[in-house]
């Protein structure tokens, strides 16, 4: 199953966040903490190092993702050259606090009014930025939502003491080269839902966590081990049916509904009912991109331009 989904907005929206960073002092990406890499848009990357702009990495929803994984991926992106990552909860004011602080660190030749600090909040939908906006700025400012890609255009805004910060809309890139990055983007809710079948994707998410995390399942769900016993992901969506006693209505009535445990199953990953899940480990993504063939380059824009290579490996 490939999954592809780009608003036409989402062009324009990148055309002037090029033009905005010339002006730009630190990028602030902010990724998902349970796919950090799957949920990094590598045009944020092409833009910000041609550039030669540093990064603070966010890696938000932290509270929703496995500790030790999530101590892996800050270990991997501080090795790489200006890039500090920062785990963080943007529902957490301490966490929020810390921001500016971290930004200044990564360019401290901006440090008093006649050279104020200019930074640049980008990432893909639904990561959290416009609630990690409002509460910088601690008033609201920029609409929050359930669904992705709620915000649309890029505003500025002044954050007192030499410091301003611009939001940009939430940026996918044309084409998702790799299967599972488009699963684990569907997943995590970060694709408008015409892009994907519920039921093929929790088929997705029911294998993995089988594998990765079955103790959360089962407890999750009130099993035994012996219920998980030789289970796959179709067989997950069914069990959750009947514990949930998911029924069709209507003609057919009776029979299991697949769909509707399907969206049970993809929401309780989503809120972290299950628990503290990451989709993904720098040693996992480096397993996938190894064994999965070449992604094509992109091809050009309409206007000639050519798109930033759409592979997603190992980029800051």
């Amino acid at each position: 199953m490939s999954i592809q989904w780009f608003p036409g907005h989402m062009t324009s929206a990148r055309k002037k966040a090029a033009e905005t960073m010339a002006n730009t002092d630190v990028v602030i990406e902010v990724v998902d903490a349970r796919l950090p890499e799957a949920s990094s848009n590598p045009m944020i990357h092409e833009l910000r190092t041609f550039r030669n702009r540093p990064c603070l990495k966010l890696l938000n929803k932290v509270d929703l993702a496995d500790p030790e994984a999530t101590r892996a991926w800050i270990a991997y992106y501080n090795a790489q050259d200006g890039v500090k990552a920062f785990a963080m909860s943007a529902k957490k004011p301490a966490d929020v606090a810390r921001i500016t602080g971290l930004c200044q660190q990564l360019a401290p030749h901006r440090n008093d009014p006649t050279k104020p600090l200019r930074m640049m909040i980008m990432g893909i939908p639904n990561v959290g930025k416009s609630t990690l906006m409002n509460a910088l700025l601690k008033r609201k400012v920029a609409a929050v939502g359930d669904q992705p890609a709620v915000t649309k255009m890029q505003q500025r805004l002044d954050l007192g003491k030499g410091m301003s910060i611009t939001d940009t809309p939430g940026m996918l890139w044309p084409r998702i080269p790799y299967a599972s990055d488009g699963l684990m983007l569907a997943a995590s809710h970060a694709v408008g839902t015409n892009a994907y079948i519920d039921e093929e994707v929790a088929t997705f998410l029911g294998d993995f966590l089988l594998d990765r995390y079955p103790a959360l399942v089962a407890a999750r769900y009130k099993l035994a081990p012996a219920d998980l016993a030789g289970l796959d992901g179709p067989g997950l969506i069914e069990l959750v049916a009947r514990k949930r006693a998911c029924r069709k209505m209507g003609k057919g009535g009776g029979d299991w509904d697949l769909e509707k445990a399907a969206v049970i199953l993809l929401t309780d990953y989503r809120s972290g009912a299950i628990g503290r899940i990451t989709l993904e480990t720098p040693e996992s993504r480096a397993a996938m991109i190894a064994a999965a063939p070449a992604p094509e380059p992109e091809a050009a824009d309409e206007d000639g331009e050519e798109r930033p290579d759409a592979g997603n490996g190992g980029n800051g």
